[in-house]
């Protein structure tokens, strides 16, 4: 059956969700060590989350890149989580949704969330029709992210490096059966775009 072009697809159980994250050593290792970000993690830069770990595999290239070599799986709240979609505007604009271009910047400043949506990935990391969700986080939303949202914080470079070999052999089946369980993630379809009225409603 072929894919809803936007849709969310994660890892999660009835409390949570699992959102990807590559950092280098000195900020990953302690994470996942402590469970929360170290003093050295800068909350007031705008963070990405990626709910899909193989577009979190695209962007960090298996854990290779310089500044991404530790893959963190991070476990936050559904309500953390839908609190931020609920408070984001798309990264772009979008004529139909926004009342136009004007309007999209002021709900962009004002947005603690960003929604961008970007190809998802198959194992060699070529781009699939579908989309696969991204969530800027800054200002409030990030703050909340790295104090109040996090269940959980696990090391994943090992998984990661695994299943790239077994990627690299040819032996994909093996590598499919160690990809993380992503299933559908059930939300109000509005927020699957950014709601537009979100922030003009809270303005009023």
């Amino acid at each position: 059956m072929e894919e809803p072009k936007y849709q969310i697809r994660a890892q999660h159980t009835a409390s949570t969700l699992t959102v990807y994250q590559a950092y280098r050593p000195e900020i990953g290792l302690p994470a996942a060590r402590e469970g929360r970000f170290p003093a050295v993690w800068q909350r007031d830069r705008m963070t990405w989350i990626k709910p899909s770990f193989l577009w979190m595999m695209y962007r960090c290239g298996w854990g290779t890149k310089e500044g991404q070599e530790t893959v963190l799986a991070v476990e936050i709240t559904r309500e953390g989580f839908e609190w931020a979609l609920e408070h984001a505007c798309l990264s772009h604009y979008e004529r139909g949704l926004h009342p136009d271009r004007a309007a999209w910047k002021r709900q962009l400043r004002r947005a603690p969330a960003r929604v961008q949506w970007d190809p998802e990935r198959d194992l060699h990391l070529q781009p699939l029709p579908h989309r696969a969700l991204q969530l800027g986080l800054s200002g409030e939303a990030a703050h909340r992210y790295a104090d109040e949202w996090i269940a959980s914080i696990t090391d994943v470079t090992p998984l990661a490096r695994t299943i790239h070999a077994h990627v690299r052999d040819g032996d994909l089946d093996t590598a499919r059966q160690l990809l993380p369980d992503e299933r559908p993630y059930p939300v109000d379809e509005r927020l699957l775009r950014g709601r537009a009225d979100a922030l003009d409603s809270a303005a009023e």
